[in-house]
């Protein structure tokens, strides 16, 4: 079985990093689900907000497609608390698509 330098397993490497990644996505989603009523009352009390909460709502899991990268990824996770979508359909795209990208960086180191 291949291991890194400091002696851990890739295995358990991979584990680790992709339980701790899903985890902080889902607390993202948590976060976003509890500022959903503040959030919702600004958002829609203008035009440009009315707007991004509906696109939000139309093509919420297509950008979770985008959420496995740096910078737009964690804040991707947030908004799919604040638009409320289904936490289980959330967690099955985004958590899969993180644990991907730690097997594609797996495979290339």
């Amino acid at each position: 079985m291949a291991s890194l330098e400091s002696g851990m397993p890739l295995q358990e490497a991979l584990f680790f990093a992709s339980s701790g990644n899903t985890l902080a996505i889902i607390v993202n989603y948590f976060l976003g689900y509890l500022l959903y009523e503040k959030t919702k009352t600004k958002l829609l009390s203008s035009k440009v907000g009315a707007l991004s909460y509906t696109y939000g709502h139309r093509y919420g899991y297509l950008a979770l497609l985008l959420s496995p990268l740096p910078l737009i990824g964690d804040p991707l996770t947030l908004v799919a608390g604040v638009v409320r979508l289904r936490f289980v359909w959330f967690v099955l795209i985004a958590g899969t698509l993180r644990v991907a990208r730690y097997y594609a960086l797996a495979l290339v180191v």
